[in-house]
Protein backbone atom coordinates (compact mmCIF):
# COMPACT_ATOMS: atom_id res chain seq x y z
CA UNK A 1 0.00 0.00 0.00
CA UNK A 2 2.80 2.31 0.70
CA UNK A 3 4.57 1.70 -2.31
CA UNK A 4 1.22 2.14 -3.98
CA UNK A 5 0.64 5.86 -2.52
CA UNK A 6 4.31 6.80 -2.74
CA UNK A 7 4.29 6.25 -6.44
CA UNK A 8 1.43 9.11 -7.19
CA UNK A 9 1.86 8.72 -10.92
CA UNK A 10 1.63 4.97 -11.06
CA UNK A 11 -1.70 6.08 -9.25
CA UNK A 12 -2.86 8.48 -11.92
CA UNK A 13 -2.60 6.01 -14.70
CA UNK A 14 -4.81 3.62 -12.61
CA UNK A 15 -6.98 6.29 -12.31
CA UNK A 16 -7.22 7.01 -16.16
CA UNK A 17 -7.66 3.15 -17.18
CA UNK A 18 -11.10 2.07 -18.85
CA UNK A 19 -13.60 -0.16 -17.38
CA UNK A 20 -15.91 -2.27 -19.46
CA UNK A 21 -19.26 -3.17 -17.90
CA UNK A 22 -17.71 -6.69 -17.02
CA UNK A 23 -15.16 -4.51 -14.49
CA UNK A 24 -17.84 -2.18 -13.41
CA UNK A 25 -20.06 -5.23 -12.04
CA UNK A 26 -17.29 -6.75 -10.10
CA UNK A 27 -16.37 -2.88 -8.29
CA UNK A 28 -19.08 -1.67 -7.83
CA UNK A 29 -20.95 -5.22 -6.86
CA UNK A 30 -23.70 -4.18 -9.45
CA UNK A 31 -25.13 -7.73 -11.01
CA UNK A 32 -28.07 -7.65 -13.33
CA UNK A 33 -31.61 -8.51 -11.71
CA UNK A 34 -32.29 -12.58 -11.87
CA UNK A 35 -35.41 -13.36 -13.89
CA UNK A 36 -37.61 -15.36 -11.91
CA UNK A 37 -38.56 -18.94 -12.38
CA UNK A 38 -42.04 -18.64 -14.95
CA UNK A 39 -43.30 -21.83 -13.52
CA UNK A 40 -45.97 -21.88 -15.71
CA UNK A 41 -45.80 -21.38 -19.67
CA UNK A 42 -47.73 -21.67 -22.95
CA UNK A 43 -46.39 -24.44 -26.00
CA UNK A 44 -48.17 -24.08 -29.29
CA UNK A 45 -48.60 -27.85 -30.03
CA UNK A 46 -50.84 -29.84 -32.35
CA UNK A 47 -53.05 -32.84 -32.58
CA UNK A 48 -53.89 -34.94 -36.10
CA UNK A 49 -57.53 -34.02 -36.75
CA UNK A 50 -57.32 -30.43 -34.80
CA UNK A 51 -56.29 -26.56 -35.22
CA UNK A 52 -52.80 -25.60 -33.76
CA UNK A 53 -53.58 -24.61 -29.96
CA UNK A 54 -51.45 -23.53 -26.88
CA UNK A 55 -50.75 -25.93 -24.30
CA UNK A 56 -50.07 -25.01 -20.65
CA UNK A 57 -47.00 -26.27 -19.66
CA UNK A 58 -47.33 -26.40 -15.71
CA UNK A 59 -43.82 -27.32 -13.56
CA UNK A 60 -45.56 -28.18 -10.98
CA UNK A 61 -47.79 -30.39 -12.42
CA UNK A 62 -47.45 -34.50 -12.41
CA UNK A 63 -49.93 -35.80 -15.02
CA UNK A 64 -50.93 -34.42 -18.26
CA UNK A 65 -55.07 -33.67 -18.26
CA UNK A 66 -57.04 -33.19 -21.19
CA UNK A 67 -61.05 -32.63 -21.41
CA UNK A 68 -63.45 -34.78 -22.18
CA UNK A 69 -64.69 -32.50 -25.21
CA UNK A 70 -60.80 -31.51 -26.77
CA UNK A 71 -60.82 -35.98 -26.59
CA UNK A 72 -64.18 -36.73 -28.27
CA UNK A 73 -63.24 -33.86 -30.72
CA UNK A 74 -60.05 -35.66 -31.20
CA UNK A 75 -61.59 -39.19 -32.22
CA UNK A 76 -58.98 -41.09 -30.13
CA UNK A 77 -59.13 -44.73 -29.27
CA UNK A 78 -60.91 -45.72 -26.06
CA UNK A 79 -60.25 -44.41 -22.46
CA UNK A 80 -58.38 -46.85 -20.35
CA UNK A 81 -60.56 -46.58 -16.83
CA UNK A 82 -58.50 -45.35 -13.82
CA UNK A 83 -59.82 -45.05 -10.05
CA UNK A 84 -57.48 -42.29 -9.33
CA UNK A 85 -58.79 -38.75 -7.98
CA UNK A 86 -57.14 -35.63 -8.64
CA UNK A 87 -57.15 -32.93 -6.22
CA UNK A 88 -56.31 -29.47 -8.79
CA UNK A 89 -55.08 -26.24 -7.44
CA UNK A 90 -58.70 -24.61 -6.35
CA UNK A 91 -58.55 -27.73 -4.31
CA UNK A 92 -61.59 -29.01 -5.51
CA UNK A 93 -61.64 -33.22 -6.32
CA UNK A 94 -62.52 -34.59 -9.91
CA UNK A 95 -62.50 -37.90 -10.77
CA UNK A 96 -60.90 -38.66 -13.64
CA UNK A 97 -62.92 -40.55 -17.01
CA UNK A 98 -60.17 -42.50 -17.78
CA UNK A 99 -56.59 -42.29 -19.50
CA UNK A 100 -55.99 -41.60 -22.53
CA UNK A 101 -52.92 -43.97 -23.98
CA UNK A 102 -50.18 -42.86 -26.41
CA UNK A 103 -52.06 -39.76 -27.82
CA UNK A 104 -49.62 -37.99 -30.41
CA UNK A 105 -48.97 -34.73 -30.42
CA UNK A 106 -46.42 -32.82 -32.12
CA UNK A 107 -44.53 -29.41 -30.33
CA UNK A 108 -42.45 -27.33 -33.12
CA UNK A 109 -40.59 -30.14 -35.59
CA UNK A 110 -40.75 -32.92 -32.82
CA UNK A 111 -43.66 -35.51 -32.68
CA UNK A 112 -44.38 -37.22 -29.12
CA UNK A 113 -46.46 -40.03 -27.75
CA UNK A 114 -47.71 -38.92 -24.22
CA UNK A 115 -50.95 -40.37 -21.94
CA UNK A 116 -53.29 -37.76 -21.06
CA UNK A 117 -55.84 -37.98 -17.84
CA UNK A 118 -59.00 -37.03 -19.30
CA UNK A 119 -61.62 -35.30 -17.14
CA UNK A 120 -64.59 -33.69 -17.52
CA UNK A 121 -64.36 -30.17 -17.16
CA UNK A 122 -64.97 -26.78 -19.05
CA UNK A 123 -61.85 -26.18 -20.90
CA UNK A 124 -60.39 -22.34 -21.75
CA UNK A 125 -60.69 -22.37 -25.55
CA UNK A 126 -56.93 -21.06 -25.66
CA UNK A 127 -55.36 -23.11 -23.60
CA UNK A 128 -57.12 -26.55 -23.28
CA UNK A 129 -54.24 -29.12 -22.25
CA UNK A 130 -51.71 -29.01 -19.51
CA UNK A 131 -48.78 -30.98 -19.74
CA UNK A 132 -46.58 -31.77 -16.84
CA UNK A 133 -43.20 -31.32 -16.36
CA UNK A 134 -41.86 -34.96 -17.04
CA UNK A 135 -43.13 -34.10 -20.77
CA UNK A 136 -40.90 -31.31 -20.75
CA UNK A 137 -37.64 -33.48 -19.64
CA UNK A 138 -38.62 -36.10 -22.66
CA UNK A 139 -38.87 -33.28 -24.93
CA UNK A 140 -35.87 -31.79 -23.91
CA UNK A 141 -37.40 -28.11 -23.76
CA UNK A 142 -35.35 -24.77 -23.60
CA UNK A 143 -37.21 -22.39 -21.53
CA UNK A 144 -36.25 -18.97 -22.92
CA UNK A 145 -37.55 -16.74 -20.50
CA UNK A 146 -36.92 -13.82 -22.42
CA UNK A 147 -38.97 -14.50 -25.41
CA UNK A 148 -42.16 -15.25 -23.07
Amino acid sequence: LKALIGNKEKLSEMARTLMNEHCLVVILNKLPRKLGDPGKFLIPCEFPGMDECLALADLGASINLMPFSVWEALSLPELTPTCMTLELADRSVSIPIGIAKDVSFKVDVFHFLADFVVVDFEPDPRVPLICRRCFLKTGRALIDVHKG
